[in-house]
């Protein structure tokens, strides 16, 4: 009789919480979906980082599984408290009683462990063996994206010849968020690679973090401006995600423009600094890296430091072109002066190496006076012409300069009797100046260029504005980009080359190695003074005082670019076998050995700093010095 009266009750406890189950689960599932959408709607609109949508999907359906545990739990358990009131109706099941307890224990233990656990094999990325799992119970985990679209964005580099997949990307909304990312790395028993990317052309590799997690430092253009200038004391604090041309129309507005340029102002403050940062202005004011007064470092250690050369100067100095290795800058305090308005931009031909490069070095001799006056030019680059016919004058550094008829000229003097194309050299300068010495221009140009032996009749004047001549190069890339040849692989190669070999490297190189093959862009070489660079930061140049600064600037197609690659290996195993004693910019290195060799007398000293602000090997290890 009491066997019979259990039946009653069990089937009542089980029926009644059967329907529970399923209802919160149905009921938490549709809310899911709808605050998905909701947020996703609402996210969209407010124009947050990729990975805020992706995370709380992701977390809203990591939910579910709690969900569904806890109501089964729930049913369980009180079908358990069922069977302990049916044990007081009767003793006559207990076996029975026993056996269900058991099976009841064991399916609510099976179901507490797998809590927690990612939903589906397309989360697996997230809690990865690489990154802790701590990682993602923090408050930043909200701002790392796992998306394939985001990952991919962040594989490759400008060159497009290295693709290194990280993890995840993080998309930081203020310099704190890295701050607590890197933290978390470094107190972690497995330090996870960290590669902090901005825009532009990034040294092969330095912007990767292949397994780790990649920084997308533009992320902090959404939290407001970041660029201050101070008009009494003439420099302005930018954040390192800052781009250059961003930074010259915020000074411009005051009438003060920095000293110091890249050929390109579309690259960010941080990576140009943690390079060098060089142009045609570098002999009269030195590279980027010496006209920087202050930096926000965040070291491997994740701490936060302000230096400068007279506080923290060893972090200072070996952030300057240290190549991401012992920091991130978050910050850096600019010099500026006063702001031209016009400039005249001219280009000279020449024939003859030689006094292409006498001419270059006479007139980068003309410098600053005592009083800080310039009665040189403010630029001087010079580049090459080869295989005149097909693409030294169609190419982004060309086409807005010439007219039609400039290119025939041009043409007729690169061609000999016998049809073929000689090398031909231009010598590119600049001067600046605004209303006051608009009528005097032209005759300090008349004064500088006496004596110079440029081919007569080859000499090509143009009157831009400032803007216009330091963007220069972006109406060229927009050009491409509009043919499809702008994102296309760039095997570039750049080298520091002493004065005293630069004319064999004319000879056996320009003439020799890349006169036997097509030209694919542009090809720099311009002089400046080692005396401009502070011998004590990490970038390295050749020991003399005068070297030359020689950029193969090429371009290829898709699949094309290996002949490329191979010709830049040719032209270093050449300066090898010869003995030139060149340093590479923007370099890479396949061993260490090569690292050695390029730091030189400096290696020990960057070895150092490393151990000093990145003790566990944590930033830019895609260069793969130390890793």
């Amino acid at each position: 009789m009491q066997g019979k009266n259990m039946k009653p009750l069990l089937f009542f406890f089980s029926f009644s919480f059967v329907p529970l189950f399923f209802s919160s689960s149905l009921l938490f599932f549709s809310s899911s979906l709808l605050c998905t959408l909701c947020i996703n709607t609402i996210s969209s609109s407010l124009l947050l980082p990729p990975s805020f949508n992706y995370q709380v999907s992701v977390s809203l359906y990591l939910s579910l599984p709690f969900s569904l545990s806890l109501s089964l739990s729930l049913f369980l358990y009180l079908s358990l408290i069922s069977l302990s009131l049916a044990k007081s109706m009767t003793n006559k099941c207990s076996s029975i009683q026993t056996y269900l307890k058991v099976l009841i224990v064991i399916v609510i233990s099976r179901l507490m462990s797998i809590l927690g656990k990612p939903a589906s094999s397309s989360t697996k990325t997230v809690t990865s063996s690489v990154l802790p799992q701590n990682l993602l119970a923090l408050d930043l985990a909200n701002r790392l994206s796992f998306n394939s679209d985001s990952i991919n964005l962040a594989s490759t580099d400008f060159g497009k010849l290295v693709q290194s997949k990280p993890q995840a990307v993080f998309y930081p909304s203020s310099h704190q968020d890295i701050e607590n990312l890197v933290k978390s790395s470094y107190s972690s028993n497995r330090p996870f690679s960290i590669a902090a990317k901005g825009k532009g052309h990034s040294v092969r590799g330095q912007a990767m973090a292949h397994n780790g997690v990649v920084i997308e430092m533009r992320s902090l253009m959404n939290c407001g401006n970041r660029i201050n200038v101070s008009t009494t004391d003439l420099y302005v604090d930018v954040g390192g995600e800052q781009l250059w041309i961003d930074v010259l129309n915020a000074t411009l507005q005051y009438g003060l423009t920095p000293k110091s340029w890249t050929d390109y102002l579309y690259l960010t403050v941080g990576g140009t600094l943690s390079n060098a940062g060089i142009s045609g202005q570098s002999f009269l004011y030195g590279p980027q890296i010496s006209n920087v007064y202050e930096m926000d470092v965040i070291t491997g250690r994740g701490e936060t430091v302000t230096c400068s050369k007279h506080k923290n100067s060893e972090l200072f100095l070996g952030v300057m072109g240290g190549l991401g290795q012992f920091g991130i800058i978050t910050r850096a305090r600019i010099a500026l002066q006063t702001a031209p308005q016009k400039v005249k931009w001219i280009r000279m031909l020449y024939s003859d190496f030689s006094v292409f490069t006498k001419d270059q070095e006479h007139l980068i001799s003309i410098n600053n006076n005592e009083n800080g006056h310039n009665h040189g030019l403010d630029y001087v680059e010079g580049s090459l012409m080869i295989d005149i016919h097909l693409s030294s004058l169609n190419n982004w550094r060309s086409s807005s300069f010439y007219s039609k008829r400039d290119y025939r000229e041009i043409i007729s003097l690169a061609t000999t009797n016998d049809g073929k194309s000689n090398i031909i050299y231009c010598l590119e300068v600049a001067k600046y100046y605004d209303d006051l010495t608009v009528n005097t221009i032209d005759k300090e140009l008349e004064l500088l260029f006496n004596g110079l032996s440029y081919t007569p009749g080859f000499k090509f004047t143009k009157d831009v504005s400032y803007v216009d001549f330091l963007n220069r190069v972006r109406i060229g890339e927009l050009e491409l980009q509009k043919k499809g040849l702008w994102e296309v692989p760039h095997p570039w190669l750049n080298l520091f080359v002493p004065k005293s070999r630069i004319s064999e490297f004319d000879s056996e190189i320009f003439h020799g190695i890349l006169g036997k093959n097509r030209s694919a862009g542009p090809i720099l070489v311009y002089p400046t003074y080692r005396n401009k660079w502070d011998e004590r930061a990490s970038a390295v140049i050749p020991d003399e005082e005068i070297f030359y600064s020689v950029g193969l600037l090429q371009s290829s197609g898709m699949n094309d670019w290996e002949y490329l690659e191979e010709q830049n290996k040719e032209i270093l195993r050449f300066c090898d076998k010869v003995g030139i004693k060149y340093k590479q910019y923007l370099p890479h290195y396949e061993t260490k050995s090569e690292w050695v060799n390029h730091f030189g007398a400096k290696w020990v000293l960057f070895k150092q700093r490393k151990t000093m602000f990145d003790p566990k090997r944590i930033l830019s290890p895609g260069q793969r010095i130390f890793n």
